[in-house]
This record gives structure tokens, C-alpha cells and sequence, in this order.
């Protein structure tokens, strides 16, 4: 009977180690899910950006492909589109409802070259170097580009990005902690158990092989029903919410998959069996009677 109790006693506190556990992977896995995809949308804000490159109407046709071979070449252009003079006329005209050639007489929009960025070019150092350097090609009359709306992106990713940095290392450290007592909990309620192991003989290394095991399956279970859930969560934002779309696949990327149920995984295995080998360790080094004062 007696040994039924203690099984029984055992068995709750396994799966309740193993629900904390989870909700503790849960929330960790939301805040890195939330951190990869605000720097997926930051990106994907910084690509949207154009600097645009007016082209005199003197430039013959053979400069202007000289010009726009000489575009896809840089670095920093992710994608390079020409925009002829009519065409952009034409765009004008159906912007203004109207026919600019009725009353100017002749069309003031320049053939131009719009330059999509590569996120990591698309800031005020980046265009502050580039810019002159496009002003001085032939054929190039001005370039044009969204400073203020760089310049404030430029001030706001940063201070974005460290707040959740911050947050990220947090919750880190409190996952950590909470592991750590759930798990240090669970060994508490056998502290007994330990001590008579020691009496016997047994070795360190022999009394911490069932702890760790234990830990181990608990780590295991925990992170696959927090990465079933967070998985799900995933895949009903990109498929069922999004419908698959481009937006969301491009905020819903590998990389957040991967970085998210990689560190659920990670944590979930490892912390928990880092957080039991220091919890045995402690309870190995005290004696009898501080096991009684514990």
C-alpha cells in the first residue's frame, strides 16, 4: 500500500513537472517566434524602399542600358526597374485622371530607374555612401529616395530590436529558474532516497543516471507538446489565417520555424537536465541531517 502511495505521489509529480515544464517552453517559444518574425517584417519593410534615379531626356538608349546594366551590378540592388518616359506619363496621367500633354504641351516625367534595396543596404549610412556615387554616373540627372522615412526606420529597428533582445534574455533566465524549481521540486520528494543510495555505497555517477533519464523524458514530452502547439500556431497564421499568402510567407519563414521549435527543443532537453544534475548534485553533498532541516 504504502509503496503504491509513493508510486502514485511520483507519478503526479512527473506529470506536473511536465505541464510546467510545457508551459514554460510555450513561452519561451512564443517571444523567439515573435522576435524572428518582427526581424522578418523589418526586413521586409527595408526591401520595400526605392531610390529612384531620373535619367536626362537627352541620354540615348545605348547609355541608358550602359546605365542600367551598371545598376544590377551594385551591391546593394536587389532588384533594378525601368520605367520609360511614356510609361511613366501614362501612370501620371491615370493618377491625375487627365492628360498632362493637353495643357503642358509636352511631359516634364523623365525616364527613371527604380532601385529596390537589399535590407541590409537600405539605411542612412548605406544611401549617405551610394547616393553621390549614382549622382556622378552618365546619363544621371538626380536621385531621389524616402530620407526621412530611412532616417526614422533607421532610429526605430534598433531601439526595437534591443527591447526584444532584452526580452528574449528575460525570459531566458526566468525559463531557467521556473525549470529549475519544478525539476529541483520533483528530486526534493526523494531526497530520502538519495541519502540511503550514498549509505549503500552507490556511486555519484550511479545515483544521477535515473535523475537525468527522468529529466530527460520529461524535457522530451514537454517539448514536443509545446512544439505540437506552437507548430500549430504557426501553420494556422501562414496556411489558415494568411491562406498561404506571399505576406505571411514572408513573415512565417523557415527561419522562424526552425529558430523556434530549435529552441524549445534545445531548452526543454538541455535545461532540464542541466537543472537535475544540479539539484542531485546538491542534495549529494548535504548530510543526513541537513536533509532533515531542508
Amino acid at each position: 500500500m504504502q509503496n503504491r502511495k509513493k508510486r502514485s505521489t511520483g507519478n503526479f509529480n512527473t506529470v506536473t513537472s511536465c505541464i510546467s515544464t510545457t508551459l514554460v517552453l510555450i513561452l519561451l517559444g512564443t517571444v523567439v517566434t515573435f522576435v524572428t518574425m518582427a526581424n522578418n517584417f523589418s526586413r521586409q519593410l527595408r526591401e520595400e524602399f526605392t531610390v529612384t534615379v531620373l535619367v536626362n531626356d537627352t541620354t540615348s538608349n545605348a547609355t541608358q542600358y550602359k546605365l542600367q546594366a551598371a545598376l544590377r551590378q551594385m551591391p546593394y540592388a536587389r532588384h533594378v526597374n525601368y520605367i520609360s518616359k511614356e510609361k511613366g506619363t501614362k501612370e501620371l496621367n491615370e493618377a491625375l485622371q487627365g492628360d498632362m500633354g493637353d495643357f503642358i504641351g509636352a511631359s516634364p516625367i523623365p525616364a527613371e530607374f527604380e532601385i529596390y534595396l537589399k535590407a541590409d543596404y537600405a539605411n542612412e549610412d548605406s544611401l549617405n555612401r551610394y547616393v553621390p556615387a549614382l549622382k556622378s554616373l552618365p546619363g544621371v540627372s538626380d536621385v531621389v529616395y524616402p530620407r526621412e522615412e530611412i532616417q526614422t526606420l533607421s532610429k526605430t529597428i534598433p531601439t526595437v530590436s534591443l527591447v526584444l533582445l532584452a526580452l528574449a534574455v528575460l525570459l531566458t533566465f526566468v525559463s531557467f529558474s521556473l525549470i529549475n524549481n519544478t525539476v529541483r521540486m520533483n528530486i526534493y520528494a526523494r531526497r530520502f532516497t538519495i541519502h540511503t543510495m550514498k549509505l549503500v555505497g552507490a556511486k555519484w555517477r550511479y545515483i544521477r543516471r535515473p535523475f537525468l533519464a527522468q529529466a530527460f523524458r520529461i524535457g522530451l514530452v514537454a517539448a514536443l507538446l509545446a512544439g505540437g502547439l506552437i507548430g500549430g500556431g504557426l501553420y494556422y497564421m501562414q496556411y489558415v489565417v494568411g491562406g498561404g499568402e506571399v505576406y505571411f510567407n514572408q513573415l512565417v519563414t523557415p527561419t522562424v520555424w526552425i529558430a523556434t521549435l530549435g529552441t524549445i527543443f534545445v531548452c526543454g532537453l538541455l535545461l532540464t537536465i542541466l537543472c537535475a544534475f544540479i539539484s542531485v548534485n546538491r542534495f549529494l553533498k548535504m548530510s543526513g541531517a541537513d536533509m532533515y532541516l531542508k
